[in-house]
């Protein structure tokens, strides 16, 4: 590994991508990264685990103001005195 820039391939879990991992200073052991990629996974998936969308979404803000239509006119009632 050379100081300026090293790259070490870390191997995929079953199914995921491959990780590259580029380490820009010092010379870590292989322990060293395998304790990286578990912090980082286990922060990871606990962030995914929080991102869940609620069930049933609140209303927005034009649901809550927006009036309901009204009903239909009646056209077989006259109105006033015109009777058309």
């Amino acid at each position: 590994m050379s100081a300026s820039s090293a790259t070490s391939p870390v191997p995929a879990a079953a199914g995921a991508d491959a990780v590259r991992i580029d380490i820009r200073r010092g010379n870590p052991t292989a322990e060293e990264l395998a304790a990286v990629v578990a912090v980082v996974t286990e922060a990871y998936e606990r962030e995914a685990a929080a991102a869940i969308a609620e069930d049933s979404p609140r209303r927005s803000a034009w649901e809550v103001s927006a009036r309901g239509l009204r009903a239909p006119l009646r056209r077989d009632v006259a109105w006033g005195r015109f009777a058309g």
